[in-house]
């Protein structure tokens, strides 16, 4: 599934409209002032033009017909079946969608898991507390220690009173990545302690993290943002089913 039936992330956050309003032919202005948001336009044929825009989280492909006067919302096929629609949506929008969501998790506070030249990065919203996050850090052992994966854990605090403690503890620690490999390979037996004051650069991370994982639209852990083969931003939430493994972490 696109990442954009998963997550409700307003895409006017994260790049402004490649069209102003007063380019914009009367009919398109119309529906960017309900809450389409145009992000450029490309060829159509039988003299229409087409708009590709954002609206309610998800791509949209707008026609103007040649008069200039009406607009055709939806996808448009020729005689082969082929969408007409697919490469420009893929183009004007989710990819800066997905490049856009794909720099926020780098700059966000997150411990690794594995070799820092693994040819796959996964990134994990991740909770000390839950034990799908644990449940996925057992699944993907063997990718992480035969070097193919690392995976970046982004700290947060959402399940228990202490998680945001616990999630401290482990981000201010001497060695974060040993002190989470500790943690998690010792599964419910982990004698990881919260934090009792947390400092104040450690919680500027903590929020920071939450402030993007709200923004996301993401309420559980954990949620797993990865590339497909195409390159193309994908995403899981909650751990994935074995099936799943090889699309996330790739071949063994």
């Amino acid at each position: 599934m696109r990442l954009t039936a998963l997550l409700p992330l307003t895409l006017a956050l994260l790049a402004a409209p490649l069209l102003q309003a007063e380019e914009l032919p009367k009919a398109i202005q119309q529906l960017q002032a309900k809450g389409a948001v145009i992000k450029g336009s490309f060829a159509a044929p039988d003299g229409m033009r087409g708009y590709a825009a954002e609206y309610q989280n998800n791509g949209i492909a707008l026609y103007l017909t040649p008069d200039g006067k009406h607009v055709l919302v939806g996808s448009l096929f020729d005689e082969q079946g082929q969408d007409l629609s697919a490469e420009p949506l893929e183009k004007l929008v989710y990819a800066p969608m997905s490049k856009a969501i794909w720099a926020k998790l780098e700059k966000s506070a997150w411990i690794a898991d594995g070799k820092a030249d693994a040819p796959r990065t996964v990134y994990l919203f991740s909770d000390p507390n839950c034990p799908y996050c644990n449940m996925f850090w057992q699944q993907a052992r063997p990718w992480v220690e035969s070097g193919k994966v690392q995976l970046r854990h982004i700290m947060v605090g959402i399940i228990r009173e202490d998680s945001p403690g616990k999630s401290a503890a482990l981000l201010a620690a001497k060695d974060p990545a040993k002190a989470l490999l500790q943690h998690e390979s010792a599964g419910k037996a982990s004698t990881l302690k919260a934090l009792d004051k947390i400092p104040e650069s450690v919680q500027q991370q903590l929020d920071s993290n939450l402030a993007v994982m709200e923004e996301l639209g993401l309420s559980a852990t954990p949620a797993i943002f990865y590339q497909d083969a195409q390159g193309r931003l994908q995403s899981q939430q909650g751990a994935p089913r074995p099936d799943k493994l090889g699309d996330i972490l790739g071949k063994r």
